[in-house]
């Protein structure tokens, strides 16, 4: 997947149906939920799966997008200020173009699509073109920072209604659609969208109208997201305190006794790496997992891989595919990481083998997460050393090796250590290439400027390599090293050796030198 601006493109754009193509398509109009990537439905999963084209708003969180191989475009409607992007007759043009041109598209709306969402001018838009849609609904941002902020709307104790209302009709407009005196006797909780810059103005209507002054209130500011900010008050204190906080939409404005609720309620902001954005410098296709892990414990993952996995070149494809013939004749195969056993048996079944094609061979591997991946081809490490390094895995095997064939599955550059120390105890050692890794010559334009102005919180270093050529292109942007307010993560003790040597700072290093124990030893470490 690559990105430019707001566009990412896939090799799929290629695959899309002609333009000309006379069979109609069809439209999803999905809920992408409040935020938080872990609150999109199963369905809406599905759906994006199976699209050509997703045209996603503003608010959509872009890690969803990793459910597609489709086209996707950002399509925001409004920006910050109020003047247009994209106005909402344009998209329902563009939705029934791309459907007439017989392509499946998803069109990814943040919240729910109908409430305050405006999917259903999308979808009338559709059916008045005679184009077949599904409206797969979602999490409504009021119900996510409810329940995010901690405030229970209907509790029994407190209240048995909750209204969502529009705070984006200024409320001094006469004549007003919304009855202000109706809302301040109204015997439940409010929920006002899109009222950040009219809260002054909200609370002192509902206040004018007879609700009291002392009402316990809320802002809730980037609801789910670990930037999330919650603010409580009364109506009468609430708008000067978010003026002074400096409080930036989106956001909801919550009216009701459920606000006094937080105090005991909040399980979110409780998260041990709430707040904190995390780059993740591993391969972009296997970062998911860590994000996942990020984003359950309640931070920001940040995409800055600083290594590519390529094939091997087809002369060294002939080589690997000669050694596979010859599988029988090692004692031991050796893995080190869990791209080496994804390439390896990628090559085995390109040869038209196995796993039985291993014969007698014995297993060894650096890692659980490596051993985990054999798992998935039926296999069992027969050697999983206690501490995941090079080092660990080689005192283990030195008993077992002497006078033994030993193949290693390994990537286009690395440490020497493994196979020194096995030759040492006595073991025939060879070393099988079955993957290219390539360092990434640049660093995205955003993940620099939040460096530069100290909003990347930490960044996770996983090898030597990575941790040189993290320091390699910090140094080349003109940022400092070794000033940078960026907190610095890494995996085990040789890549820390290797990034103080490329002049960083390490931070915290992990006890279990795996992903999870890196993000373990940020926690221990904030």
């Amino acid at each position: 997947m690559t990105r430019t601006g707001d566009v990412v493109t896939q090799s799929a754009k290629d695959n899309l149906p002609d333009s000309n193509q006379q069979a109609a398509g069809s439209v999803w109009l999905v809920g992408a939920g409040p935020g938080d990537p872990g609150l999109i439905t199963v369905r809406g999963i599905e759906v994006l799966a199976q699209a050509d084209l997703v045209l996603y708003d503003g608010l959509v969180n872009p890690l969803l997008l990793r459910h597609t191989k489709a086209v996707c475009e950002r399509t925001a409607r409004a920006r910050r200020d109020g003047s247009a992007i994209v106005p909402q007759e344009e998209i329902n043009r563009r939705l029934v173009e791309e459907a007439r041109a017989g392509r499946k598209v998803v069109r990814l709306k943040g919240g729910d699509p109908y409430i305050f969402g405006r999917g259903s001018e999308e979808a009338a838009a559709l059916e008045a073109a005679g184009i077949p849609f599904e409206v797969v609904p979602g999490i409504t941002a009021a119900a996510g920072a409810g329940e995010y902020a901690g405030f229970s709307y209907t509790h029994r104790d407190i209240s048995s209604a909750v209204a969502f209302v529009t705070g984006h009709e200024d409320p001094t407009r006469s004549p007003g659609r919304l009855d202000y005196a109706a809302l301040a006797r109204f015997p439940g909780t409010l929920v006002f969208y899109m009222g950040l810059s009219r809260l002054k103005e909200i609370c002192s209507q509902l206040i004018c109208h007879g609700m009291a002054s002392a009402t316990p209130a809320a802002v809730v500011c980037q609801a789910t997201l670990p930037s999330q900010k919650v603010l409580d008050g009364t109506l009468a204190s609430l708008p000067d305190k978010a003026e002074e906080s400096g409080l930036r939409p989106p956001s909801l404005i919550v009216v009701g006794e459920c606000v006094t609720q937080r105090e005991h309620l909040t399980w979110f902001e409780k998260l041990p790496l709430f707040g904190q954005s995390i780059g993740i410098t591993r391969p972009e296709e296997q970062a998911d997992t860590v994000a996942d892990q990020i984003v359950r414990m309640g931070g920001e993952p940040v995409m800055m891989p600083m290594i590519e996995i390529q094939p091997v070149d087809n002369a060294q494809s002939s080589v690997i595919r000669a050694a596979l013939q010859r599988l029988s004749e090692f004692d031991w195969i050796i893995w080190t990481s869990v791209n080496g056993v994804d390439e390896f048996f990628r090559h085995l079944n390109a040869a038209g083998l196995d796993s039985r094609a291993l014969g007698r061979s014995r297993l060894a591997v650096i890692g659980s997460s490596t051993a985990d991946r054999l798992r998935n081809y039926g296999l069992i490490a027969d050697l999983v050393p206690d501490q995941f390094r090079a080092e660990a895995l080689a005192d283990g095997l030195a008993p077992h090796v002497n006078g033994r064939k030993v193949l290693w599955a390994r990537a286009s550059r690395g440490r020497d250590v493994l196979p020194d120390r096995l030759a040492r105890a006595g073991a025939h050692v060879e070393q099988l290439v079955v993957y290219q890794n390539r360092d990434c010559d640049t660093l995205n334009a955003d993940v620099l400027h939040r460096i530069q102005a100290g909003t990347l919180h930490w960044v996770g270093l996983s090898s030597p390599s990575i941790a040189r050529q993290f320091s390699v292109l910090l140094t080349n942007a003109g940022i400092d090293v070794a000033t940078m307010s960026t907190k610095v993560a890494t995996i085990s003790p040789v890549t820390s050796e290797a990034a103080r040597a490329a002049g960083l700072v390490v931070h915290a290093e992990a006890k279990k030198y795996t992903w999870p124990g890196l993000l373990q030893a940020m926690c221990f470490s904030k």
